[in-house]
């Protein structure tokens, strides 16, 4: 495996970037693997269950001196999101490889992104630009899993608390305003919605699984969440009963095929048998007493259960895994030319989330700067009654409000001057200097 890769706004480059770079950086590092750099086994050896995230949690809090940490955990991807810089990293890192050799052999390559990269990391997962499906939705449910996961730990604090709001507000103007999750990807899906462009309700309408096969199951549960009505035939009595009960539904003996073939709206195929199971001849004879009634039929089996030939048949229609791919490729491209507004859509979110830090790096220079300023208005307040002796209320108000007023004009340059540096990108050297001026170094 190779060694961790870091960056500051980008991978790949040496270990020292991450800790260089823009001075004005978000304190943000991620440092994990995902299905684009790690193979199934290195995710596998570092996933952490959802009943141990807690537990993760502490431990990294604990033992790696993290004052804010958020675990995200999924089939495609393991990050640790966490604020900080490159000592932060590369205690993750060190803690990461830790928990990943306890449950096996494997010694994972991890990606560290700092910084600026960071950032745009967390907000392109949110909006699915990450995802092995490009914009699937699964993402941002697991995303506030991780976040609540985190708050329960007590591990949520000011830096990624505002990334919580601003990534997953950024991921909701996506699917409101592009059609990057419009697009039907996944074989399941469209079958489903090539089903409703033929019968626009599913509701009450009978899906007929014929086998149990993993992509029938899925794409007639989906059909049944839509208000379908499920029939399963199958040769193996067990598993037929198994998936109609997890489809609220009756089992049938496949011996039946025709005569529920005959009531079927929507027809799933998925056996794994060696040659053909719906013939020309069933089709023609549910047809028959059909009355014009659509009959949708989705062949996923290979080698494929029904006869092509159906095709020809009046109020027929017929889809097979081929014909599904290409349903499938046409609307990734779709997600893909959507993804173009997307990424310009992030790069906005992104770009506000920053000047809102770069806006909080002033905040206790201008809160010192302030106390100052109160400090001595008090110290010379006191001179004044020490001389003058007992003051009338009217006179302790007058002198209240004088005083307020010369400190607050006196602030008013210097504070719209630091909270313009820091909408700018203030660096450290600038932070020293205009403290050692203010008198506050």
């Amino acid at each position: 495996m190779s060694p961790d890769r870091h960056a500051e706004d980008g991978r790949g480059t040496e270990p020292e970037a991450a800790a260089s770079g823009p001075a004005d950086a978000p304190p943000l590092v991620v440092v994990g693997v995902s299905h684009r750099n790690a193979p199934v086994a290195v995710r596998e050896a570092l996933a952490i269950p959802k009943d141990e995230i807690g537990q993760a949690l502490a431990r990294f809090q604990r033992e790696g001196s993290l004052s804010e940490v958020m675990i995200l955990s999924t089939c495609n991807r393991v990050e640790v999101y966490a604020s900080g810089g490159a000592a932060e990293a590369d205690k993750i890192s060190s803690l990461l490889r830790a928990m990943a050799s306890a449950r096996g052999p494997v010694v994972p390559m991890l990606d560290t992104l700092a910084g600026h990269a960071a950032v745009r990391h967390a907000f392109r997962v949110a909006a699915g630009l990450e995802s092995m499906v490009l914009g699937e939705p699964q993402i941002l449910g697991q995303l506030k899993e991780a976040y609540q996961a985190a708050e329960a730990a007590g591990t949520l604090g000011g830096v990624l608390s505002t990334l919580r709001q601003r990534s997953l507000s950024s991921a909701k103007r996506v699917r409101t305003e592009t059609g990057i999750g419009r697009h039907a990807v996944s074989v399941s899906h469209v079958a489903v919605e090539l089903a409703r462009k033929i019968f626009a309700s599913l509701e009450g309408r009978r899906v007929l699984i014929v086998g149990a096969g993993k992509m029938s199951r899925l794409a007639a549960l989906r059909l049944v969440r839509e208000g379908g009505r499920a029939t399963v035939l199958g040769r193996t009595f067990a598993r037929t009963e198994e998936l109609a009960h997890a489809l609220g539904g009756r089992a049938a003996g496949l011996e039946d095929l025709r005569a529920e073939l005959g009531q079927a709206d929507i027809v799933i195929t998925s056996t794994g048998a060696p040659g053909l199971v719906v013939h020309r001849a069933d089709v023609e004879a549910a047809v028959a007493g059909r009355r014009g009634r659509p009959l949708f039929l989705i062949d996923i089996a290979v080698p494929r259960d029904v006869d092509p030939e159906v095709r020809s048949l009046s109020n027929v229609f017929l889809y097979d895994l081929d014909d599904l791919r290409t349903v499938s490729d046409a609307n990734m491209r779709e997600r893909q030319r959507e993804a173009a507004a997307a990424t310009t859509m992030v790069e906005e979110e992104i770009a506000a989330f920053v000047a809102g830090q770069r806006s909080r790096r002033a905040v206790p220079l201008l809160v010192a700067l302030r106390e100052r300023g109160e400090e001595i208005r008090k110290a010379e307040l006191e001179k004044v009654r020490r001389k003058m002796g007992a003051l009338t209320p009217e006179q302790e108000r007058a002198l209240e409000a004088a005083t307020a007023a010369i400190v607050n004009k006196l602030l008013h340059g210097p504070t719209m001057c630091l909270k313009e540096m820091a909408r700018d990108g203030q660096s450290d050297r600038q932070v020293t200097l205009v403290r050692r001026v203010l008198g506050l170094a």
